[in-house]
């Protein structure tokens, strides 16, 4: 089996990484994606300003996942964040032999650990939920909180589109 390690992403890996982004927004999304604001987010982590991604996949090739990190605050605090914007793991590579999410979650562990600043991370899918939410437990213990939407579902952006 060929090395699953996480890397960091960088500035060539854009191209595939908008592909793999447009693709977490047509699954996961509830509203329209803006291209622009993608492009502006992930350049920003493969630039490392305030910010990092972390990508499973060789430069130039087809990504298998990535995970998204952005250094921020909470709307009521100065202190920062390491705030998970988005982890995804393309459809060709979920059922594959590796973990891949759960390297992408020990990526984003370990960036905050370096930083010494807490992690913000979760779970805002409406399918397979709860195998999700399993495979967060046991990286970080029992959730803090939940999500909920109303008047929305994830995937209700692709479903308009078609």
């Amino acid at each position: 089996m060929k090395d699953l390690g996480v890397r960091v992403g960088t500035p060539e890996d854009i191209d595939e990484l908008m592909k793999l982004a447009m693709s977490a927004c047509d699954e996961n999304g509830f509203v329209e994606p803006n291209p622009q604001k993608l492009l502006s987010e992930l350049w920003h982590g493969l630039v490392l300003a305030d910010g990092i991604v972390g990508v499973i996949g060789g430069v130039g090739e087809k990504l298998e996942g990535a995970v998204l990190l952005r250094i921020s605050e909470m709307w009521y605090s100065d202190s920062r964040i390491l705030e998970e914007k988005a982890i995804f793991i393309h459809p060709d590579y979920r059922s594959a032999k590796g973990g891949r999410a759960r390297r992408l979650v020990e990526f984003a562990k370990r960036c905050a650990g370096e930083l010494d600043i807490p992690l913000l991370i979760g779970v805002l899918s409406n399918d397979r939920t709860e195998a999700k939410v399993r495979m967060y437990e046991r990286q970080f213990g029992k959730a803090t909180g939940a999500f909920f939407l109303y008047n929305a579902r994830t995937g209700m952006h692709k479903m308009a589109a078609e």
